[in-house]
Order: C-alpha cells, then sequence, then structure tokens
C-alpha cells in the first residue's frame, strides 16, 4: 500500500521519503541537492505527525531546510549522525516555542555559518517551553549559539555542539535543565553557559559533558573563554565534567548561591581554573584535579560581597607563571578571602604561592586546615594588612617551598618569613601544629 508520504519522492522534492509513525526502511536514500529548500515540505510533515501519531522519522541525507517549528507532543528522530538538516536561512533552524513535551533524537542541525540578531538565540532554540528532550543530536557550525534553553525546562542529552560563534549550549532563566554527557567544542564564546537574567533559583545540572578548546572571540575579562560560566543562577550542580584548553576558565561562578562543583577534571586553563567571584554566597568546591592553569582555585572578591565556600579534596598542580590573557593574574594553587574553609587538598603548583589566604585586608574568618602543599615558591601566605581580619592555619605539611613555608604579606610586602614561630604578632591569626619541611 502506498501512502501520500511514500508519493512524496516522485513529486520532484528532491528527497526521499519521508515517514510518519513508522520505522525508517533499510533502503538507500538520497537527501536533498544543495540549495533545494525543503522547509515547507518538511514544516507540512511536521504538522500532519503532530495531529495524527505525534512521531515523524526521518531517513538519513541531507535536508536543506530553515524556521522549522515543533509542536507539542512531537517525537522527531533521525538517523544518529546520518540525518542533517541544513539551514537555508539566519536565525533558528529549530524553533521550540510555546510547545510542552517534546523529543527530538538523533538528528543533526548545520547552520551553514549563519547567523541571527539575538545574543541569546540558538540554531536549535526551545523558548517558553516544558518537558523538552535533545538527545543524540548534533548542531554547530552557526554564528548563533548551537543550542539555547531560554525560560523552559529542558534536558540536553549526549549531543555535539561544536564551532558555534558564541556558546555550545546557553542555558537562561531556565527553569530545571539537565546538560549531561555532551560534548561540546571548538566554540569561540563559550563552552556551557547557565545564566539569568537577574538572581534568583535555577537548579540547572551540568554533570559529565566532555567541553574543550574554548575562545573568547568577543574579549572581556571573564564573562568569555570559559568551559562552564554560571551567572546569577541559584543551586546549580557542576559536576563530573571533562574540560580542557579554554582561554580563561574551566569553570567560572559569578554573582551565584549554593553552587556545587564536584569531581570535574580542568586541564590546560588560560586563567583561573575554578573561579567563584563577585558577589557569591555558598560555593562548595571538592574533588577537582586541575592540571595546567594560570591559578587553580579561587573564591575571592569579598570586596564586592563574595563570601561563604568551602574547599576540599581537590588536587590542584602545574600552575603557569603568568596567564597569556590576563596579566593581573598572578601564579596560586588555592585562594580564599571571606568565611570560607580549606582543608585536605593537595596543591602542587610549581610556581607562585600554594595557599593564598586574603588580600589586603579582604580577609574575614578563614579556615585552613589539614592540607598538603609542595613545590610552591611559597606554601601558605596569610594576609595582615591593616584591617585584615582573623584566619586559622592548622596541620598543614609544606614540603619544598623555595622562599617560605608559611608567610604572612601586607599587600606585596612580607611581614613574615616564618609565621608559625611569629604568630604571637597577630593576635587575630591562630597558626599551629604545621610541618615545614
Amino acid at each position: 500500500m502506498v501512502s501520500r508520504r511514500m508519493v512524496l519522492a516522485g513529486l520532484g522534492v528532491g528527497t526521499a521519503a519521508l515517514w510518519a509513525a513508522a520505522p525508517l526502511r533499510a533502503q538507500a536514500l538520497p537527501g536533498a541537492d544543495p540549495g533545494s529548500d525543503m522547509t515547507g515540505t518538511l514544516q507540512a510533515e511536521i504538522d500532519a505527525a503532530a495531529t495524527g501519531t505525534g512521531r515523524l522519522d526521518l531517513p538519513p541525507g541531507r535536508f536543506f531546510t530553515r524556521g522549522l517549528r515543533l509542536p507539542s507532543g512531537l517525537v522527531l528522530t533521525g538517523v544518529p549522525g546520518a540525518t542533517m538538516l541544513v539551514h537555508a536561512g539566519d536565525d533558528p533552524l529549530l524553533l521550540i516555542e510555546g510547545a510542552e513535551g517534546v523529543l527530538v533524537s538523533g538528528v543533526g542541525f548545520d547552520g551553514s555559518g549563519a547567523g541571527g540578531e539575538r545574543w541569546h538565540g540558538g540554531l536549535v532554540h526551545v523558548e517558553g517551553s516544558d518537558n523538552v528532550t535533545l538527545r543524540d543530536c548534533i548542531a554547530g557550525n552557526t554564528r548563533l549559539n548551537a543550542i539555547t534553553v531560554l525560560d523552559a525546562s529542558a534536558s540536553v542529552e549526549t549531543c555535539t555542539a561544536s564551532d558555534s560563534d558564541q556558546n555550545g549550549i546557553f542555558v537562561f532563566d531556565g527553569r530545571g535543565v539537565r546538560v549531561a554527557g555532551n560534548h561540546v567544542f571548538d566554540c569561540r564564546n563559550g563552552g556551557v553557559r547557565v545564566w539569568r537574567g537577574e538572581s534568583g533559583p535555577d537548579g540547572t545540572v551540568v554533570t559529565g559533558n566532555r567541553i574543550r578548546a574554548i575562545d573568547w572571540r568577543d574579549g572581556g575579562n571573564g564573562q568569555n573563554g570559559n568551559g562552564i560560566n554560571v551567572f546569577r543562577a541559584d543551586g546549580v550542580v557542576v559536576s563530573d565534567n571533562a574540560i580542557a584548553d579554554c582561554t580563561f576558565s574551566a569553570i567560572r561562578l559569578n554573582a551565584t548561591n549554593n553552587t556545587v562543583v564536584s569531581g570535574n577534571t580542568c586541564l590546560n586553563s588560560g586563567e583561573v581554573a575554578i573561579f567563584s567571584e563577585f558577589e557569591f554566597s555558598g560555593s562548595a568546591i571538592t574533588g577537582n584535579v586541575i592540571e595546567g592553569a594560570a591559578a587553580g582555585i579561587s573564591m575571592t572578591n569579598y570586596i564586592d560581597g563574595g563570601r561563604l565556600a568551602t574547599c576540599s579534596g581537590n588536587i590542584v598542580r602545574n600552575i603557569f607563571p603568568r596567564s597569556a590573557v590576563n596579566p593581573d593574574t598572578t601564579p596560586y594553587g588555592i585562594a580564599a578571602e571571606a568565611d570560607a574553609v580549606v582543608s585536605g587538598n593537595v596543591v602542587e603548583p610549581g610556581n607562585g604561592v600554594g595557599i593564598a589566604v586574603g588580600w589586603g585586608p579582604y580577609l574575614r574568618d578563614v579556615l585552613v586546615t589539614g592540607n598538603m602543599v609542595r613545590d610552591a615558591d611559597a606554601g601558605i601566605v596569610v594576609s595582615v594588612a591593616e584591617g585584615a581580619g582573623a584566619a586559622v592555619v592548622t596541620n598543614n605539611m609544606v614540603s619544598g617551598a623555595r622562599r617560605y613555608g608559611i608567610a604572612a604579606s601586607a599587600w606585596d610586602e612580607v611581614q613574615s618569613t616564618d609565621l608559625q614561630a611569629d604568630a604571637g604578632r597577630f593576635p587575630q591569626l591562630t597558626v599551629a601544629g604545621n610541618a615545614v619541611v
């Protein structure tokens, strides 16, 4: 029996048949000829599937199209790595807007280098929608973000996002978004970006992704060039990601609350590998491995309200002598300023300070205990500048420090080269039980 959809191949549309509500047949199916715009045909098939079975299975091939819209309840599938929708215009190639319960699986999206007007626009663009899943998809070759989730709840799983002038995956004002198991690379402003227009609850989970080769085309001093960037979004979890070769940070938190950063591997970061900065509160940074960075882990900007963090069980090693992108960055393994616990870390920076406690007067209630610091210019340095607050430095081991084991400074001026012996000079400090060898 021949259906209407099977007749499409004979109507001069330049492609093989498209089947709705049926599995793909095991036969060779050519795609569209280059330059043949399939938008009308594909949108008609989508609309017919939405009112019928709710499923549209695309065959292998390259289909030139633009501006497709998916309605609620649709399942759109392709053959992973073989079904490719190629952009024939600007702005989103695929738009899921005001929809619910949509699944897109195994479809590739080639942006043809095209762009659009909205900075948060995506080649695949999900907006104002609920329960959307993108799985095993490919998106890239675009001046837009490869994938955007805007004011929506969605799951982006095991997708590949690359070759974007903006970000691989951009979550803005998310409502329960999961970004898991994706491969994001060769993006020119960011890898995975989780932002909000105003600070508030977010709850995005970014886990198990591979992120590499992230540049900073639009420049700036930290908003671009990061593997994972969280801004104003509270309650975000960043876990078990493998991140390499980012121009700025592997993971950068700005103005966040209650963020968990755990189990990530961060290699070759051009500035601070894991950075919790500016008005943050409640950052838990634990069990990460950092190798190769201009600085390791920073929990700073107390001057701007940055406070309240734990930093435990991390490995930090092979810190660069300088940053190629930010000359203000000095080498260190871990830095903390306010209301923070730094414990159980192994720090082998090679250059600079192992653990920096405060800067100038920006020090309040920092506990540094049970850490191993070796192969540093200075093992642990505590600020005793006028106005600096309390710190406790106990039961740490410092091995092979080239200049100072545990020292005190006021800004750049060294005040004590042996702070454990001189602790009585600084009543706000408790320094005891440390081994310097």
